[in-house]
């Protein structure tokens, strides 16, 4: 069993990586990617924690997928590209996230003030200190909200303040799925559409989507998912059939910040067998990326 959407407290999940690799040890998992929010800063400690504890025989320690999940702009709609087996040294692709970090640093200080604007003090420095090493997201200030009692659940703190269109709310700087596409490529990874059917999407713009992102060099697509029901998850594997995609599939586990959802079995019936990370493997063997 395997998992290959996982998140970190290096974005929005609750677990630290080394943390996950433990979790991932107690479930029984052969492999899981880390795949946090347009940053790597989890994988070097993910991947030193697995390396410690390979030097006990006794233990089955998961092989860690090096990932990401860059958020992109569709016309209007957000899109979530995953690329797996990337390298995070790579110079093009590690410049391109520093751009990221700091048009994420302008939008934090923007919603600071928004929020400041309303009469609650909620401060960039405050929230830095509350999440240290993370890439703050809008997770985080439902948190901090709910903690310091403005707010009684991050629920609550979306409805409010955070969701679009809410007076706190402040568009992120976003590139193209295509884009994406092509700055995974670039990394030597397999860009990964990620968990289609969240966007509500017309079957003819899934379609055209997924044809064109296809044409940019787009491997594979997220089939198998927590949310998905047995129609939906028929519908991707049609679509990557149609496309000659690879079937992907992971949880999309965030800890406690998404309640119900675990690692590798989601609401309590997912799973990802050990072919899909089988076949990715062959198709890296057999393709230049």
């Amino acid at each position: 069993m395997i998992d290959l959407h996982v998140h970190s407290t290096r974005s929005d999940g609750t677990y630290t990586p080394s943390e996950l690799v433990d979790y991932a040890m107690k479930k029984g998992l052969k492999a899981f990617a880390l795949t946090d929010h347009d940053t790597t800063d989890g994988l070097k400690e993910a991947m030193e924690r697995a390396e410690s504890l390979r030097g006990d025989a006794s233990l089955s320690v998961p092989e860690i997928i090096p990932g990401i999940e860059l958020s992109t702009d569709e016309r209007g709609q957000e899109v979530h590209v995953v690329g797996l087996f990337i390298d995070a040294e790579n110079p093009s692709f590690c410049s391109y996230l520093r751009e990221f970090v700091e048009s994420r640093e302008e939008r934090n200080v923007k919603m600071c003030k928004k929020f400041q604007d309303l009469g609650i003090d909620v401060s960039y420095e405050a929230l830095l200190e509350r999440f240290p090493d993370c890439i703050l997201t809008r997770a985080h200030y439902a948190t901090y909200l709910r903690e310091h009692g403005y707010v009684k659940s991050n629920q609550e703190a979306f409805d409010r303040y955070l969701a679009d269109r809410r007076p706190c709310y402040v568009p992120r700087e976003k590139v193209s799925p295509g884009k994406a596409v092509e700055l995974i490529l670039t990394a030597g990874g397999l860009p990964i559409l990620a968990h289609p059917i969240l966007y509500h999407m017309s079957d003819a713009r899934l379609d055209a989507l997924t044809a064109d992102l296809k044409s940019k060099g787009l491997v594979g697509i997220e089939a198998i998912y927590s949310t998905y029901a047995p129609a939906e998850e028929r519908q991707i594997r049609r679509l990557a059939a149609k496309y000659d995609l690879l079937i992907s599939g992971g949880s999309d586990f965030h800890g406690s910040n998404k309640p119900g959802l675990d690692l590798a079995t989601g609401y309590g019936k997912l799973y990802v067998p050990d072919e899909v990370l089988d076949n990715m493997k062959a198709y890296r063997q057999s393709h230049v990326i």
